[in-house]
């Protein structure tokens, strides 16, 4: 656990502000992730917990119709409870959105099912589009991302990213917080993530060094992804709350 979490945890909740944590992370639920947190000491409500698995619900409302889920059995069944139609076998040629998140394992015969799926007119849908991400032992190359490239390939389209940073993202994060996201602060520590997603709604948008960005310089960074405002740690974010 970062140094000041606890710390800036409780001071938000104090000032009696809602809050929500969104990960780009779909190998959990959204509610193993917020019970990984209290194990872990940070108090965090199941529904306060967003990832992809959330915001595609989001995006469903709108384009609504069977998904092809490339996803591992934990997060098929959530979002079979969720009331999603998830599709598979042949079925899955049918799709009206093919949807990545993070696979276990691929067949070819799988892979090519989705590809004419969105040749057929399907919606690819994508969790992240990022080709890796932060590691205690370095980056992780993404399952997902590999998948998505794959398909993308195959049907000569371009994925619409549903997590960080995405309108999807957005809305769902906004509805979790009763507010509009003008009225949000977004802190991360990923310029091409989460401070892109900031910068997307309007929010106010703060970035700490201490992750997968690192120290950098404002004048260095593109406008669209410049941060409101730059701090050494998460600690450092008490004096911002």
């Amino acid at each position: 656990m970062q140094p000041g979490a606890l710390e800036v945890l409780a001071k938000i909740r104090a000032s009696g502000r809602p809050l929500a944590l969104f990960t780009n992370g779909t190998h959990e639920t959204p509610e193993s992730f917020a019970a990984g947190l209290r194990r872990a000491g940070l108090e965090i409500a199941d529904e306060e917990m967003l990832t992809p698995l959330r915001s595609l619900q989001t995006y469903l409302r709108i384009h609504d119709g069977g998904v092809l889920p490339f996803a591992n059995d934990s997060a098929r069944e959530y979002l079979a409870r969720a009331g999603v139609r998830v599709l598979a076998g042949e079925d899955a040629e049918h799709a009206d959105v093919v949807f990545v998140a993070t696979p276990e394992a691929l067949e070819f015969e799988e892979l090519e099912r989705g590809a004419r799926a969105v040749l057929a007119g399907a919606q690819l849908l994508t969790a992240s589009y990022a080709p890796a991400y932060a590691g205690a032992n370095g980056p992780i190359i993404s399952r997902g991302a590999m998948t998505t490239a794959a398909l993308a390939k195959a049907s000569s389209t371009e994925p619409l990213i549903v997590g960080k940073p995405s309108e999807a993202a957005l809305e769902t994060i906004s509805e979790q917080l009763g507010v509009p996201t003008a009225e949000v602060a977004v802190i991360g520590d990923d310029l091409g993530m989460d401070i892109a997603l900031g910068r997307l709604g309007g929010a106010r948008t703060i970035l700490v060094q201490t992750g997968i960005s690192g120290r950098v310089e404002l004048d260095d960074v593109a406008p669209d992804l410049r941060p409101d405002a730059v701090v050494g740690s998460v600690a450092d974010l008490l004096d911002w709350l």
